[in-house]
C-alpha cells in the first residue's frame, strides 16, 4: 500500500484471479508481460488459465480454508466472471483488496438492481418490470406489451436464462421453463445495432475508454466485433460518456463493459443501456492485437494501482469468435494475412462453447464494408 492508502503493486507481486476460463488466462498473460505473477482459483481442474500460471488453487468457491490460503499467497484479488458467490467475495475482502469491489457484484449480479442503478443515473434502458410468478408476468406484459424478453434476475449468459415472448405465447409454459422465482421482463427494443464500450477506471478516478465496438450475435452468442462501430462520432462520444458515468458512480477499479442498443428515431439515433459486465469482456478481445494496449493490460494496470494507458487503435479491426467445432478450422486462419489466432486450450469443442478467436487488423487507411 502507498502512503495515500491506495494499493500499488510492484513487479514480482502476485494477483489472485477468481475463475480459470479464457478471460483469466488472458489476464494472467497480460500480467506476466508486466512482471506480475498470478495465482488462479477455480473449481474446474481443466481450467485453461491453469496452463499459464505457476501456482493454482483447484477448490470450490465455498471452501473457506482454501480461500484463506489463497488470500495469504496473493496481494490483490480480481475475477474473470461476475457470478462470484457473494460469500466468496466477502471472505476474501476481509483479507485482501478485492477489485472491483465486491459491492459492485451486488448490483451487477441482479438484473433488476442493475437496471434501477442505471436509471438512477438518468441513463435510459428498455422498459422493465420485476416478475415473481406467472401471474406477475401477465401483469407486467399488460404494462410493457409484447414482444418482450423475460430473464432470470441472476445468472444467465449467452442467451441462457431468458425467453422471447410474442403474441400467442403460452405464458405459464414460458414461466415454468425459466425455472426461477425471480425474473425481470424487458420490453423489446427495435434497435438498429448493438454496441459496447470497454472502459477502464483507475483508483485515482482516471477513466480511459476504447473505441466503441459494434457487435454481431449468432444464436445469442457473440460472433463478430468490429471497431470502430459504424455510428456518428457524436453518438460514440455519448456512449463513452455513459460508460464513464457508470464506472465513476460505481467507484469502479478495473475494466468493465457497457452494452448498449442504438435505437433509430426521428431526431436521430439514441442509446439505451442493455447490460453492464464488471470484468474484461468478449467484445473487447479485438484490443489484444488491434490497439496499443489491451483491455487485459488495462485491467491489470488498474488493479495494480498503475497509470492507465491511452488506447490507440491500429486500424479497422474485426474479431471473430471460434465457437464449437469452428476451432478445428484454425489452420485456415493461420494463413490469412493480417489475422492473429488465439486458441484457449480448452478440451471438448461443445456446441456454443467459445474455443478461441481471431483478430483481423486492416491498415488505418482502409475500412471493411
Amino acid at each position: 500500500m502507498t502512503a495515500s492508502g491506495l494499493l500499488k503493486l510492484k513487479p514480482g507481486d502476485t494477483i489472485g484471479i477468481l475463475g480459470g476460463g479464457q478471460l483469466g488466462r488472458m489476464l494472467a498473460l497480460a500480467a506476466a508481460r508486466l512482471g506480475l505473477r498470478c495465482q488462479v482459483f477455480s473449481p474446474d481442474p481443466d481450467s485453461p488459465a491453469f496452463d499459464v500460471v505457476q501456482y493454482a488453487t483447484c477448490a470450490e468457491y465455498a471452501d473457506v480454508e482454501a480461500l484463506e490460503l489463497f488470500a495469504a499467497d496473493v496481494d490483490v484479488v480480481t475475477y474473470e466472471f461476475e457470478n462470484v458467490p457473494a460469500a466468496t467475495a466477502m471472505v476474501l475482502s476481509a483479507r485482501r483488496p478485492v477489485l472491483p469491489n465486491h459491492k459492485v457484484l451486488e448490483i451487477t449480479q441482479d438484473r433488476l438492481a442493475e437496471k434501477d442503478f442505471v436509471n438512477s443515473l438518468g441513463i435510459a434502458t428498455a422498459p422493465y418490470a420485476d416478475v415473481a410468478s406467472a401471474a406477475g408476468l401477465r401483469a407486467a406484459i399488460t404494462t410493457i406489451g409484447l414482444p418482450a424478453v423475460v430473464k432470470t434476475r441472476r445468472f444467465g449468459y449467452d442467451g441462457k436464462g431468458q425467453a422471447m415472448l410474442r403474441e400467442g405465447v403460452d405464458i405459464d409454459a414460458a414461466w415454468t421453463d425459466l425455472e426461477t422465482k425471480s425474473a425481470i421482463l424487458e420490453g423489446f427494443v427495435p434497435f438498429e445495432r448493438e454496441i459496447s464500450v470497454i472502459a477502464a477506471r483507475g483508483a485515482d478516478g482516471q477513466v480511459e475508454c476504447f473505441d466503441v465496438t459494434e457487435n454481431e450475435h449468432r444464436d445469442h452468442i457473440l460472433k463478430h466485433s468490429h471497431a470502430p462501430a459504424r455510428i456518428p462520432e457524436t453518438l460514440a462520444e455519448q456512449a463513452r460518456s455513459i460508460a464513464t458515468r457508470i464506472a465513476t458512480a460505481l467507484d469502479y477499479i478495473g475494466v468493465l463493459a457497457v452494452e448498449m442498443f442504438v435505437v433509430p428515431g426521428e431526431r436521430g439515433p439514441t442509446l439505451l443501456v442493455n447490460e453492464i459486465a464488471p470484468r474484461v469482456h468478449n467484445s473487447g478481445h479485438w484490443t489484444l492485437d488491434g490497439a496499443s494496449v489491451s483491455q487485459f493490460e488495462q485491467h491489470i494496470r488498474a488493479i495494480a494501482g498503475w497509470p492507465l494507458a491511452k488506447p490507440v487503435r491500429h486500424g479497422a479491426v474485426t474479431m471473430t469468435n471460434l465457437i464449437g467445432d469452428e476451432v478445428n478450422d484454425y489452420t485456415r486462419w493461420l494463413m490469412v494475412p493480417g489475422a492473429t489466432v488465439h486458441l484457449y486450450g480448452k478440451g471438448a469443442a461443445r456446441p456454443g462453447r467459445k474455443m478461441g478467436h481471431v483478430t483481423e487488423v486492416a491498415p488505418p487507411t482502409s475500412r471493411k464494408p
